[in-house]
C-alpha cells in the first residue's frame, strides 16, 4: 500500500478529484484490491491493475458527482442550500415570461384605441372606480363591464397570444359554449 499510494493519488489528481471525493476513490481502490487479491496472478501487473481500477473509480465518482451533491443534514448549510435556489427562476422561465409580456404588448397594440383606453383605465394603479372610468370615457357605467368583456375577447383572439393560451379555449370558443348551454336550456 505504501509503495503504490502515490500511483493511485496521481491518477486521482489527473481526474481533478480533491478532498472527500479523492479520499473515497482511494479507499474504494484499496477495498477492491482486497476483494480481488485472490484473483491476481501476476504481481508485476499490480501497478497496471491499480491504475485502471483507480481510473474507473474516478469516472464513477465523476458521474455520481454530477447527479448528487452530498449535504450534511445536521449542518445549517442544508437550509441555506434550499433557500438559495428556491427564489431563483430558471433562465427558461425568465425567457418565457419576457416572451409572454412582449406578445401581450403586441396584441394590446392591435386593439382598437377605445379598447386600449378602457383596459388601461381598468388596470390603472391606483384603481379607478367604474364611475371615474365612465366619466373619462363619456360612456354609461353599465356599459363598462360588457365593453371590457368584448375587449378582452378581442385581446385573447389576437394571433400573437395564441401560443400562450390553452388550446381550444379562446374567448370565442367559451362564448360559443355559453351560447350553446343557453340554447340547450342549461
Amino acid at each position: 500500500m505504501h509503495r503504490y499510494t502515490p500511483l493511485v493519488y496521481s491518477v486521482i489528481r489527473s481526474h481533478d478529484l480533491t478532498g472527500a471525493d479523492a479520499a473515497d476513490v482511494n479507499q474504494t481502490v484499496w477495498l477492491r484490491l482486497v476483494e480481488q487479491l485472490g484473483r491476481l496472478r501476476d504481481p508485476e501487473a499490480l501497478a497496471g491493475w491499480l491504475a485502471v481500477t483507480t481510473r474507473r473509480e474516478c469516472y464513477r465518482m465523476t458521474r455520481l458527482g454530477r447527479r448528487t451533491r452530498p449535504v450534511d443534514p445536521s449542518d445549517d448549510a442544508l437550509e441555506g442550500y434550499h433557500g438559495s435556489w428556491a427564489n431563483v427562476a430558471a433562465p427558461d422561465e425568465d425567457l418565457l415570461r419576457a416572451e409572454r409580456r412582449q406578445a401581450l404588448r403586441e396584441s394590446f397594440a392591435q386593439l382598437p384605441p377605445r379598447c386600449q383606453e378602457l383596459l388601461a383605465l381598468l388596470t390603472a394603479d391606483p384603481p379607478l372606480s367604474y364611475r371615474q372610468i365612465a366619466d373619462r370615457l363619456g360612456v354609461p357605467v353599465g356599459s363598462i363591464g360588457p365593453t371590457q368583456a368584448r375587449c378582452l375577447r378581442r385581446l385573447r383572439d389576437c394571433p400573437a397570444l395564441a401560443p400562450y393560451l390553452v388550446p381550444g379555449r379562446s374567448a370565442s370558443s367559451k362564448a360559443g359554449e355559453r351560447d350553446g348551454a343557453v340554447a340547450a336550456g342549461r
